[in-house]
C-alpha cells in the first residue's frame, strides 16, 4: 500500500509540474483557462440544473486537456527535429484541431443551454 501512495504522490508531482510550465510557457492555455474559469462562474451562476452545471464545467475540462495535448504533441515535434516535415506540420494541426473541436462542443453546449433557458 505505501508503495501505491509513493508513486501517487509521483504522479501527482509530476502533473502539476506540467501544468505549471504549460502555464508558464503557452499563451494559448492561459487563454483558455481564463475562459473556462469565466464560463465556470457563469454555469454556477445561472439557473441551470446540476446536469447543464456538470457538462459545461467537464467540457471546459476536456478543452483544457486538448490544450495539454496539443502541447506535448507540438514539444515533442519540436524536439525530434527542427526541419520542416509535413507529417509533423500536419500531427501539429491533428493536435491543434482537438482543441479546435473540443472548444466547439463546449460552445455549441452554452448555445443550447441557453435556447433551453430563455
Amino acid at each position: 500500500m505505501r508503495k501505491f501512495f509513493d508513486h501517487l504522490k509521483d504522479r501527482t508531482r509530476w502533473s502539476w509540474q506540467g501544468l505549471a510550465a504549460t502555464w508558464r510557457q503557452e499563451y494559448s492555455f492561459r487563454g483558455w483557462v481564463w475562459a473556462n474559469l469565466i464560463s465556470a462562474l457563469l454555469a454556477l451562476a445561472l439557473p441551470l440544473g446540476t446536469a447543464e452545471r456538470a457538462l459545461i464545467l467537464a467540457l471546459g475540462i476536456l478543452v483544457l486537456v486538448a490544450e495539454l495535448f496539443n502541447t506535448a504533441i507540438e514539444r515533442a515535434v519540436d524536439h525530434t527535429s527542427t526541419e520542416h516535415h509535413a507529417l509533423a506540420g500536419q500531427a501539429k494541426d491533428a493536435a491543434s484541431a482537438a482543441v479546435a473541436l473540443s472548444a466547439v462542443a463546449a460552445g455549441v453546449a452554452w448555445i443550447v443551454i441557453l435556447i433551453g433557458l430563455f
